[in-house]
């Protein structure tokens, strides 16, 4: 069992007078075969975690730990968090011109593992993968999100998901600018992973149609950069019917106080 541990994490953007502080004081920790939904309102912070987890530059860590079954992850370099298990499906993924999907999956599988993944497993892998995402086969063959509408770009990162196979995915808004359909069939190749129970999952959103495909073993409410609540599947049905706004407001009055 594999466990990423994040405590009092402050991370901030920008420098010297610039400098903002997004994350102040966070704490969690998510396990394999664990599903986490992190929700909250535009500007809580949720995304500022997931980047600061996969070690995006832009943010600055200053203070806290992460670690993964024990290992420092903020002292790896990107490359090595990958390496060790860590995944991230990013909110907007960008295109890669030049690079096949085929090309770019396999580099990535054998600089994850170490080796190169035996060709005729590979290929079979990935077209299972493929038709279980309702991915036309063509696509193995077409640059890296290039010209793929959202729905095939999101697509797309579970598929490096299923066959990358994480110790913890980071899935940042991964409902975002899905239609229905394409939303069910993310949800289910998420799904399969949870069911396989090795992988533990951060769901990042602040939408909750995403959790009626994906029932969550816990709900942490973001607000100015710390979790205000926690609880099960009941917190995102609560959210469903009251929003944010109450959080918002005791946030407010408490940095006032």
């Amino acid at each position: 069992m594999s466990v990423l541990e994040i405590r009092d994490l402050h991370v901030t953007v920008g420098e010297g007078d610039d400098a903002k502080e997004i994350l102040r004081g966070v704490d969690l920790t998510v396990r394999s075969g664990e599903t986490h939904a992190i929700m909250g309102p535009n500007g809580s912070g949720k995304s500022t975690l997931a980047y600061s987890i996969a070690g995006h530059p832009k943010y600055t860590i200053t203070g806290g730990t992460v670690t993964l079954d024990g290992e420092d992850v903020l002292a790896m370099s990107v490359d090595e968090r990958a390496r060790a298990g860590l995944f991230l499906a990013m909110q907007y993924p960008v295109e890669v011109p030049g690079v096949s999907v085929s090309n770019f999956l396999r580099t990535a599988a054998t600089a994850v593992k170490g080796e190169a993944p035996k060709l005729r497993t590979w290929v079979k892998d990935v077209k299972s993968e493929m038709d279980l995402l309702e991915m036309d086969p063509a696509f193995a063959e077409r640059n890296v999100n290039e010209g793929f509408s959202g729905g095939e770009k999101k697509r797309h990162e579970i598929l490096q998901m299923r066959l990358l196979k994480p110790r913890i995915a980071v899935l940042d808004e991964t409902d975002s600018g899905l239609d229905v359909d394409a939303l069910r069939v993310v949800s289910e190749g998420v799904n399969r992973t949870r069911e396989e129970g090795e992988v533990g999952v951060l769901l990042i959103t602040h939408y909750t149609r995403i959790l009626r495909y994906i029932t969550p073993d816990f709900v942490h409410v973001f607000v100015n950069g710390r979790v205000v609540d926690e609880g099960g599947k009941e917190l995102a049905d609560k959210l469903e019917n009251e929003g944010y706004a109450a959080y918002v407001k005791d946030s407010k009055e408490t940095a006032k106080a």
